[in-house]
């Protein structure tokens, strides 16, 4: 089983120190801390455990460390940076491990440009030695990127020419997106092996400064200190310890402290249920602050968090997920309320935050997405989100002999505060034509709505009485089990992100049809393909046809 949890004291291949507003995240890998046996991890090369510890340390700075500023990405080899993905990682791995790995990387990446964006926590790239494919979409991430001009150290993307796949964790989108590089200098850059440096570097955009040896940690330092000094976050503030998870794995589902994992393994189908406390702090020092990592929001956030990725990596035939939630919405707007009313706080936004990307986690999960809402539900506010994220919210009509009939409330936080990947939120993708609607929901804010106004307001999808609910909603599951995973996951992919183009969406629909496409292809994977033949010296065949 792969686990996402891990802390400082387990890393093995990054090394985290902070002195004062400037952090150096150092990647020094252990060749034989592989995730898995069967491949070393030479010359910084990286699997899926190597991210998990880079994520891990990402939420550690925001949270743990509100005095860092500037983050330097660094590495610990002499002579490189990072060469990128492990090559016989992924010669070796499942077709749904590579796909999954490389969506996780990509999550982790928007994750460090988003501290920059958001919480003021800006990442600065020093790159001295070989930086190549992965390891340049690494360096892309920060905001700014120093190349020492020692007439070794390069950057490049060489997965084409090399092992016949995509720069697919966002290298290419990164390249003209974010970089501003012209496409006729990226598709040189990107068919050439060697890479580039120096001069030529600087005036492609591929990085932002070389810098002479002599000069180069003076001027890392003067360049952090420059990132640090633009940085909003608060001086003299404490950050919290995120504690472990507490987790009871079962054969069929796993138990947290908020959230609960049932497997149906024959019906191909997972139930995530999510608990509402039934107290909340009134305050935000003595309160928030005093809870730390036990604040409902960012507890129930982390695992949810934790769920999502479990499902995704160990158990990739279940492919719906039935999304629940248990408690009196009542709670769930209170919560919303101190989120609101305190989001200045350095700590209450990095709540925020946390968990608009736990949200966004779930809208890029190939699974299909069920919301069922049904009497003792609480899909209020932050937790309505998960209804509008579903691809289809199905809720009862009427009691089934409970107090009161299930209902659906918003709350301010459902406009605005957690964009998806397309910079919308989910009820402004929701209604893309009919902005009319959109407004109309607005004025329901803190309203309860039962099944015939929530539907009225086109907030679900539909709504079944008590006669029709366990037939109806048999029938809806076992028919979306019946279909094409693929045909599904291309058809969800699609649907869930209307509207704009943003670097993220095309970040993420690159990786679910061209490397998902990619790397099933016999010139990748095949025996004679590209990644099963580097380094063996012989070259790989190629069918020509192009498709």
């Amino acid at each position: 089983m792969i686990d996402f949890q891990t802390e400082p004291a387990r890393y093995r291949h990054w090394r985290l120190r902070c002195e004062g507003a400037v952090a150096d995240l150092v990647m020094d890998v252990d060749p034989a801390g592989g995730i898995a046996p069967g491949y070393e991890l030479k010359l910084n090369s990286y699997d899926l455990g190597v991210d998990i510890e880079l994520a891990d340390a990402v939420q550690r700075l925001r949270f743990e460390h509100p005095e860092v500023r500037c983050v330097v990405l660094r590495s610990g080899e002499e002579g490189v940076f990072c060469a990128g993905a492990n090559i016989r990682m992924l010669g070796a791995a499942s077709h749904a491990h590579k796909v999954n790995f490389c969506k996780f990387t990509n999550e982790t990446r928007m994750g460090i440009e988003d501290s920059a964006e958001n919480s003021g926590q800006h990442y600065l790239a020093a790159v001295s030695g070989a930086c190549a494919g992965g390891g340049y979409e690494i360096a892309m991430t920060a905001e700014h990127i120093m190349l020492i001009d020692d007439r070794r150290s390069t950057v490049s993307l060489p997965e084409t020419p090399l092992l016949a796949v995509l720069p697919g964790t966002g290298g290419l989108t990164r390249l003209t997106d974010k970089r501003r590089v012209r496409r006729d200098r990226a598709d040189v850059f990107c068919s050439q092996e060697e890479g580039m440096r120096g001069k030529r570097a600087i005036e492609w955009r591929l990085v932002d400064e070389i810098v002479p040896p002599s000069a180069w940690e003076a001027k890392v330092a003067a360049r952090a200190a420059e990132l640090a000094a633009r940085s909003d976050r608060p001086e003299g503030a404490k950050g919290i310890a995120l504690t472990p998870l507490l987790r009871r794995f079962r054969d069929d589902g796993v138990d947290y402290s908020h959230v609960r994992v049932d497997l149906d393994r024959a019906g191909g189908r997972a139930t995530i249920t999510i608990s509402a406390l039934t107290t909340l702090p009134s305050d935000l020092a003595g309160g928030i602050h005093a809870a730390g990592a036990d604040f409902w929001p960012l507890a129930m956030a982390r695992e949810l968090d934790d769920a999502i990725l479990h499902l995704r990596l160990n158990e990739g035939a279940l492919g719906i997920l039935v999304l629940k939630t248990l408690g009196d919405p009542a709670v769930v707007l209170a919560a919303d309320t101190l989120l609101e009313a305190h989001k200045g706080d350095w700590l209450v936004r990095e709540i925020r935050h946390n968990l608009k990307r736990v949200l966004k986690r779930i809208d890029l999960t190939a699974r299909s997405l069920i919301a069922l809402i049904e009497p003792g539900s609480c899909f209020a506010g932050t937790l309505a989100e998960l209804a509008f994220a579903a691809d289809r919210a199905v809720m009862l009509i009427g009691t089934r002999g409970a107090n009161i009939p299930a209902s659906m409330t918003l709350s301010p936080l459902n406009f605005g505060a957690y964009p998806m990947s397309n910079g919308l939120t989910r009820l402004a993708t929701r209604f893309l034509g009919e902005p009319e609607t959109l407004n109309a929901a607005v004025n329901l804010i803190a309203t309860p709505l039962d099944a015939e106004a929530a539907d009225a307001a086109g907030l679900i999808t539909v709504a079944y009485d008590e006669i029709d609910w366990d037939q109806e909603v048999r029938l809806l599951l076992e028919e979306r089990a019946s279909f094409s995973p693929d045909a599904l996951t291309a058809m969800e992919a699609n649907l869930r992100f209307a509207g704009p183009e943003t670097m993220e969406t095309r970040i993420f629909g690159r990786l679910t049809a061209w490397q998902n496409w990619v790397f099933q292809r016999p010139n990748a994977v095949g025996e004679q393909g590209a990644l099963k033949r580097y380094g063996s010296g012989i070259r790989p065949e190629f069918d020509r046809q192009r498709v």
